[in-house]
Protein backbone atom coordinates (compact mmCIF):
# COMPACT_ATOMS: atom_id res chain seq x y z
CA UNK A 1 0.00 0.00 0.00
CA UNK A 2 1.07 3.49 -0.58
CA UNK A 3 1.47 5.76 1.89
CA UNK A 4 -1.77 8.00 2.36
CA UNK A 5 -2.59 10.54 5.05
CA UNK A 6 -4.22 9.35 7.92
CA UNK A 7 -6.76 10.32 10.58
CA UNK A 8 -7.35 7.42 14.08
CA UNK A 9 -9.56 6.91 16.10
CA UNK A 10 -9.65 8.80 19.62
CA UNK A 11 -8.25 6.48 22.50
CA UNK A 12 -10.35 7.69 25.15
CA UNK A 13 -8.98 7.85 28.70
CA UNK A 14 -11.87 8.09 31.65
CA UNK A 15 -10.13 10.70 34.80
CA UNK A 16 -11.25 11.59 37.99
CA UNK A 17 -10.25 15.27 36.84
CA UNK A 18 -12.14 15.04 33.15
CA UNK A 19 -15.46 16.17 31.98
CA UNK A 20 -17.41 15.87 28.98
CA UNK A 21 -16.62 19.48 26.57
CA UNK A 22 -14.31 17.02 24.29
CA UNK A 23 -17.67 16.49 22.91
CA UNK A 24 -19.30 19.61 23.00
CA UNK A 25 -16.25 21.38 21.58
CA UNK A 26 -13.88 18.87 19.82
CA UNK A 27 -16.99 16.64 18.37
CA UNK A 28 -15.91 13.63 19.72
CA UNK A 29 -18.54 10.66 20.54
CA UNK A 30 -17.98 9.96 24.73
CA UNK A 31 -19.55 7.69 26.50
CA UNK A 32 -22.36 8.51 28.49
CA UNK A 33 -21.67 9.41 31.98
CA UNK A 34 -17.68 8.87 31.77
CA UNK A 35 -15.73 11.87 32.77
CA UNK A 36 -13.29 11.95 29.92
CA UNK A 37 -10.07 13.22 30.38
CA UNK A 38 -7.67 12.48 27.78
CA UNK A 39 -8.56 11.50 24.30
CA UNK A 40 -5.20 9.98 22.42
CA UNK A 41 -4.73 11.07 19.16
CA UNK A 42 -1.84 9.57 18.09
CA UNK A 43 -0.15 7.08 20.26
CA UNK A 44 2.01 4.29 20.04
CA UNK A 45 2.14 2.98 23.84
CA UNK A 46 1.73 -0.52 25.26
CA UNK A 47 -1.99 1.38 27.14
CA UNK A 48 -2.80 3.30 24.22
CA UNK A 49 -2.26 2.26 20.36
CA UNK A 50 -3.86 4.37 17.88
CA UNK A 51 -5.74 2.49 14.62
CA UNK A 52 -6.59 4.31 11.21
CA UNK A 53 -10.20 5.59 11.47
CA UNK A 54 -10.92 5.86 7.74
CA UNK A 55 -9.36 6.05 4.42
CA UNK A 56 -7.54 3.33 2.28
CA UNK A 57 -5.24 2.46 5.63
CA UNK A 58 -8.62 2.29 7.64
CA UNK A 59 -8.03 -0.92 10.54
CA UNK A 60 -4.64 -0.58 10.80
CA UNK A 61 -2.50 0.53 13.63
CA UNK A 62 0.05 3.24 14.02
CA UNK A 63 2.46 0.24 15.32
CA UNK A 64 1.74 -1.75 11.89
CA UNK A 65 2.14 1.15 9.36
CA UNK A 66 5.14 2.19 11.30
CA UNK A 67 6.42 -0.96 10.38
CA UNK A 68 5.20 -1.85 6.96
CA UNK A 69 6.01 1.74 5.74
CA UNK A 70 9.37 3.01 7.80
CA UNK A 71 11.05 6.15 6.89
CA UNK A 72 8.12 6.50 3.95
CA UNK A 73 6.07 7.34 6.94
CA UNK A 74 8.78 8.97 9.02
CA UNK A 75 11.06 10.58 6.90
CA UNK A 76 14.26 11.40 8.58
CA UNK A 77 12.41 12.25 12.02
CA UNK A 78 14.42 9.75 14.77
CA UNK A 79 12.37 6.85 16.44
CA UNK A 80 12.19 7.90 19.90
CA UNK A 81 13.20 4.06 21.81
CA UNK A 82 12.26 2.80 19.45
CA UNK A 83 8.34 3.79 18.76
CA UNK A 84 6.70 6.80 16.79
CA UNK A 85 7.96 10.20 18.21
CA UNK A 86 4.93 12.13 18.99
CA UNK A 87 2.22 11.73 21.46
CA UNK A 88 -0.55 13.49 20.94
CA UNK A 89 -3.35 14.13 23.17
CA UNK A 90 -6.52 16.56 24.08
CA UNK A 91 -7.24 17.07 27.50
CA UNK A 92 -10.53 18.23 29.50
CA UNK A 93 -9.33 19.33 32.98
CA UNK A 94 -12.95 19.80 34.49
CA UNK A 95 -11.10 19.92 37.83
CA UNK A 96 -6.98 20.81 38.19
CA UNK A 97 -5.08 18.01 37.52
CA UNK A 98 -2.05 16.64 40.55
CA UNK A 99 1.28 18.79 40.75
CA UNK A 100 3.46 16.27 39.01
CA UNK A 101 6.36 16.32 37.22
CA UNK A 102 7.84 13.68 34.35
CA UNK A 103 11.17 12.52 33.81
CA UNK A 104 14.08 14.52 32.05
CA UNK A 105 17.44 14.26 30.54
CA UNK A 106 18.78 14.16 33.71
CA UNK A 107 17.94 12.46 37.22
CA UNK A 108 16.31 9.29 38.26
CA UNK A 109 14.23 7.24 36.31
CA UNK A 110 12.69 3.84 36.93
CA UNK A 111 14.36 0.73 35.54
CA UNK A 112 11.34 0.06 32.93
CA UNK A 113 10.92 0.52 29.16
CA UNK A 114 7.95 3.40 29.72
CA UNK A 115 10.54 5.52 31.92
CA UNK A 116 12.19 7.65 29.66
CA UNK A 117 12.51 10.99 29.22
CA UNK A 118 8.92 13.12 28.35
CA UNK A 119 9.03 16.84 27.35
CA UNK A 120 5.56 18.12 26.76
CA UNK A 121 4.02 21.36 25.43
CA UNK A 122 0.09 22.44 26.16
CA UNK A 123 -1.56 24.42 23.49
CA UNK A 124 -4.60 26.09 25.48
CA UNK A 125 -8.39 25.48 23.29
CA UNK A 126 -10.80 27.06 26.08
CA UNK A 127 -10.10 28.76 29.28
CA UNK A 128 -12.00 30.66 31.58
CA UNK A 129 -11.31 33.91 32.32
CA UNK A 130 -8.86 33.12 35.31
CA UNK A 131 -7.76 29.96 33.70
CA UNK A 132 -3.84 29.21 34.85
CA UNK A 133 -1.61 27.04 34.84
CA UNK A 134 1.37 26.02 36.93
CA UNK A 135 4.65 25.87 35.71
CA UNK A 136 8.19 25.26 37.83
CA UNK A 137 8.66 27.58 41.04
CA UNK A 138 8.29 31.12 42.29
CA UNK A 139 11.90 30.78 43.36
CA UNK A 140 14.42 28.09 43.82
CA UNK A 141 13.63 25.58 46.44
CA UNK A 142 15.70 22.99 47.75
CA UNK A 143 14.60 19.34 48.03
CA UNK A 144 14.28 19.69 51.60
CA UNK A 145 11.95 22.82 51.86
CA UNK A 146 9.97 20.76 49.09
CA UNK A 147 9.16 17.85 50.95
CA UNK A 148 8.69 19.85 53.97
CA UNK A 149 5.89 21.77 51.62
CA UNK A 150 4.72 18.17 50.85
CA UNK A 151 4.27 16.78 53.87
CA UNK A 152 2.55 19.93 55.49
CA UNK A 153 0.03 20.11 52.41
CA UNK A 154 1.67 23.58 51.03
CA UNK A 155 2.87 23.19 48.09
CA UNK A 156 1.27 25.66 46.03
CA UNK A 157 2.68 28.94 47.58
CA UNK A 158 6.03 27.42 45.95
CA UNK A 159 4.77 27.32 42.29
CA UNK A 160 4.27 29.99 39.27
CA UNK A 161 0.90 30.45 38.55
CA UNK A 162 0.75 31.58 35.10
CA UNK A 163 -2.46 32.96 33.12
CA UNK A 164 -3.50 30.46 30.63
CA UNK A 165 -5.68 32.01 27.49
CA UNK A 166 -7.06 30.66 24.39
CA UNK A 167 -3.89 30.36 22.22
CA UNK A 168 -1.70 30.19 25.09
CA UNK A 169 1.00 27.43 24.23
CA UNK A 170 3.53 26.34 27.19
CA UNK A 171 6.57 24.19 26.65
CA UNK A 172 7.18 22.07 29.92
CA UNK A 173 10.66 20.09 29.78
CA UNK A 174 11.09 16.90 31.53
CA UNK A 175 11.67 17.75 35.35
CA UNK A 176 9.80 20.59 35.06
CA UNK A 177 7.21 20.43 38.00
CA UNK A 178 3.50 21.54 36.61
CA UNK A 179 -0.01 21.59 37.23
CA UNK A 180 -3.18 22.08 34.52
CA UNK A 181 -5.65 24.48 36.37
CA UNK A 182 -9.08 23.66 36.44
CA UNK A 183 -11.37 24.38 33.36
CA UNK A 184 -9.16 24.07 30.57
CA UNK A 185 -9.19 22.27 27.42
CA UNK A 186 -5.19 21.85 26.03
CA UNK A 187 -3.88 20.16 23.35
CA UNK A 188 -1.09 18.11 24.50
CA UNK A 189 2.05 17.33 22.32
CA UNK A 190 4.87 15.45 23.73
CA UNK A 191 7.68 12.61 22.97
CA UNK A 192 6.11 9.23 23.68
CA UNK A 193 6.02 8.33 27.44
CA UNK A 194 3.21 8.21 29.91
CA UNK A 195 5.43 7.58 33.04
CA UNK A 196 3.94 10.84 35.72
CA UNK A 197 5.06 11.32 39.17
CA UNK A 198 2.23 12.74 41.42
CA UNK A 199 3.45 15.61 43.98
CA UNK A 200 0.58 16.95 45.30
CA UNK A 201 -3.61 15.82 44.35
CA UNK A 202 -5.22 18.49 46.18
CA UNK A 203 -6.21 16.28 49.27
CA UNK A 204 -8.86 15.00 46.99
CA UNK A 205 -10.05 10.91 47.12
CA UNK A 206 -10.46 8.65 44.04
CA UNK A 207 -14.27 7.94 43.65
CA UNK A 208 -14.13 4.66 42.48
CA UNK A 209 -11.70 3.84 45.97
CA UNK A 210 -12.92 6.62 48.38
CA UNK A 211 -9.46 7.06 48.97
CA UNK A 212 -6.80 9.36 48.11
CA UNK A 213 -4.52 8.54 44.29
CA UNK A 214 -1.03 7.02 45.08
CA UNK A 215 1.59 10.31 45.13
CA UNK A 216 5.31 9.35 44.21
CA UNK A 217 7.30 11.75 46.22
CA UNK A 218 10.52 10.45 45.94
CA UNK A 219 10.90 9.82 42.28
CA UNK A 220 9.56 13.32 41.93
CA UNK A 221 11.92 15.10 44.07
CA UNK A 222 14.78 12.76 41.98
CA UNK A 223 13.91 14.07 38.90
CA UNK A 224 12.74 17.55 39.46
CA UNK A 225 14.23 21.05 38.41
CA UNK A 226 14.40 23.29 41.81
CA UNK A 227 14.66 26.06 39.45
CA UNK A 228 12.95 27.44 36.75
CA UNK A 229 13.01 30.21 34.21
CA UNK A 230 9.46 32.24 34.09
CA UNK A 231 10.22 32.51 30.11
CA UNK A 232 11.71 29.87 28.34
CA UNK A 233 13.72 30.32 25.04
CA UNK A 234 11.92 27.44 23.23
CA UNK A 235 8.99 29.61 23.17
CA UNK A 236 10.44 33.06 21.17
CA UNK A 237 7.21 33.60 18.73
CA UNK A 238 7.90 34.46 15.07
CA UNK A 239 4.91 34.74 12.40
CA UNK A 240 4.66 35.06 8.83
CA UNK A 241 1.44 36.30 6.77
CA UNK A 242 1.34 35.61 3.19
CA UNK A 243 -2.37 36.31 1.22
CA UNK A 244 -3.92 33.65 1.95
CA UNK A 245 -1.83 31.79 4.62
CA UNK A 246 -0.69 32.85 8.29
CA UNK A 247 1.75 31.01 10.43
CA UNK A 248 3.02 31.44 14.16
CA UNK A 249 5.77 29.33 15.76
CA UNK A 250 4.83 29.13 19.20
CA UNK A 251 7.40 26.68 20.39
CA UNK A 252 10.41 25.33 19.30
CA UNK A 253 12.57 22.44 20.66
CA UNK A 254 15.15 19.48 19.90
CA UNK A 255 11.92 16.85 19.78
CA UNK A 256 8.87 18.76 18.32
CA UNK A 257 8.26 22.20 16.79
CA UNK A 258 4.57 23.25 17.09
CA UNK A 259 3.05 26.04 14.81
CA UNK A 260 -0.24 27.51 14.53
CA UNK A 261 -1.64 27.96 10.88
CA UNK A 262 -4.49 30.02 9.66
CA UNK A 263 -5.37 29.14 6.25
CA UNK A 264 -8.14 30.95 4.31
CA UNK A 265 -11.59 29.28 3.07
CA UNK A 266 -11.77 28.39 -0.99
CA UNK A 267 -7.99 27.40 -1.26
CA UNK A 268 -6.47 25.08 -3.00
CA UNK A 269 -2.62 24.50 -2.28
CA UNK A 270 0.28 21.78 -2.51
CA UNK A 271 1.80 20.26 0.77
CA UNK A 272 5.33 21.09 -0.38
CA UNK A 273 7.31 20.03 2.28
CA UNK A 274 9.07 16.30 2.16
CA UNK A 275 8.87 15.65 6.14
CA UNK A 276 6.49 14.11 8.25
CA UNK A 277 3.82 16.47 9.83
CA UNK A 278 1.00 16.89 11.84
CA UNK A 279 -2.64 19.22 11.62
CA UNK A 280 -3.81 19.09 14.76
CA UNK A 281 -7.00 20.44 13.40
CA UNK A 282 -8.74 23.31 15.72
CA UNK A 283 -11.44 25.13 13.48
CA UNK A 284 -12.84 24.83 9.74
CA UNK A 285 -12.66 21.77 6.95
CA UNK A 286 -10.95 20.69 3.83
CA UNK A 287 -10.36 17.87 2.42
CA UNK A 288 -6.63 16.13 1.35
CA UNK A 289 -5.62 14.63 -2.12
CA UNK A 290 -2.97 13.07 -3.45
CA UNK A 291 -1.46 11.51 -6.51
CA UNK A 292 -2.68 7.83 -7.43
CA UNK A 293 -5.72 8.20 -5.03
CA UNK A 294 -9.37 7.05 -5.61
CA UNK A 295 -10.52 9.08 -3.00
CA UNK A 296 -10.08 12.10 -0.80
CA UNK A 297 -9.31 12.21 3.21
CA UNK A 298 -11.68 15.08 4.76
CA UNK A 299 -10.57 16.66 7.87
CA UNK A 300 -12.70 19.10 10.47
CA UNK A 301 -12.78 20.29 13.92
CA UNK A 302 -11.04 17.93 16.39
CA UNK A 303 -9.57 15.48 13.84
CA UNK A 304 -5.37 14.88 14.30
CA UNK A 305 -4.15 14.30 10.56
CA UNK A 306 -0.87 12.61 9.90
CA UNK A 307 1.01 13.30 6.63
CA UNK A 308 3.48 11.08 5.66
CA UNK A 309 7.17 12.06 5.00
CA UNK A 310 6.57 10.31 1.31
CA UNK A 311 3.33 11.55 0.21
CA UNK A 312 3.37 12.08 -3.24
CA UNK A 313 1.00 14.42 -4.93
CA UNK A 314 -0.79 15.79 -2.07
CA UNK A 315 -3.00 18.85 -1.65
CA UNK A 316 -4.86 20.40 0.81
CA UNK A 317 -8.59 22.41 -0.06
CA UNK A 318 -10.06 24.23 2.71
CA UNK A 319 -14.06 24.24 2.50
CA UNK A 320 -13.79 26.77 5.76
CA UNK A 321 -11.59 29.47 7.14
CA UNK A 322 -9.07 26.50 8.67
CA UNK A 323 -6.99 26.86 11.93
CA UNK A 324 -5.18 23.81 13.10
CA UNK A 325 -1.59 23.64 15.21
CA UNK A 326 1.19 21.81 12.60
CA UNK A 327 3.59 19.77 14.75
CA UNK A 328 6.77 18.05 13.26
CA UNK A 329 10.11 16.45 14.74
CA UNK A 330 12.98 18.58 13.03
CA UNK A 331 15.30 16.83 10.76
CA UNK A 332 18.62 17.96 10.30
CA UNK A 333 19.95 18.88 6.50
CA UNK A 334 21.13 16.12 4.31
CA UNK A 335 23.41 18.92 2.94
CA UNK A 336 25.94 19.55 5.59
CA UNK A 337 25.99 23.28 6.72
CA UNK A 338 22.66 24.10 4.62
CA UNK A 339 19.91 24.56 6.95
CA UNK A 340 16.43 23.03 5.92
CA UNK A 341 14.06 26.03 4.67
CA UNK A 342 11.42 27.13 6.86
CA UNK A 343 7.79 25.32 5.99
CA UNK A 344 6.51 29.18 5.46
CA UNK A 345 8.75 29.68 2.81
CA UNK A 346 7.72 26.14 0.88
CA UNK A 347 3.95 27.30 1.53
CA UNK A 348 4.21 30.53 -0.08
CA UNK A 349 6.52 28.20 -3.12
CA UNK A 350 3.94 25.65 -3.11
CA UNK A 351 5.96 23.69 -5.55
CA UNK A 352 6.65 20.57 -3.40
CA UNK A 353 9.45 19.56 -5.02
CA UNK A 354 12.73 18.07 -3.93
CA UNK A 355 15.10 20.50 -5.48
CA UNK A 356 13.02 23.52 -3.44
CA UNK A 357 13.27 20.85 -0.06
CA UNK A 358 16.50 20.07 -0.71
CA UNK A 359 18.40 23.20 -1.76
CA UNK A 360 17.32 26.00 -1.09
CA UNK A 361 18.90 27.32 2.28
CA UNK A 362 16.55 29.31 5.26
CA UNK A 363 16.37 33.08 4.76
CA UNK A 364 18.68 35.02 6.97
Amino acid sequence: MKVCPLVFQPVLKPRLWGGRRLEALLGKALPPDDRIGESWELADLEDGQSVVARGPAAGRSLRQLLHDWGDALVGGAPLWHGRFPLLIKFLDAREALSVQVHPGETGARPPMAEGRAKHEAWYVIDAPLDGYIYRGFSATVTVEQLRQALAAGHVQPLLRRLPARPGHCYYLPGGTVHALGAGLLVAEIQTPSDTTYRLYDWDRADPTTGRPRPLHADDALACACLSTPAQLPEEEPAHVAGLWVCVSRLVQTPFFVIERVRMSAGVAQAIPYEEMVVWIVLEGSGRITWAGATGQLPFGRGDTVLLPAALDGGHVHTEADCVWLEVSVPVPSPLGGLARPDREVLRQLGTGSAYVHLNVPSPP
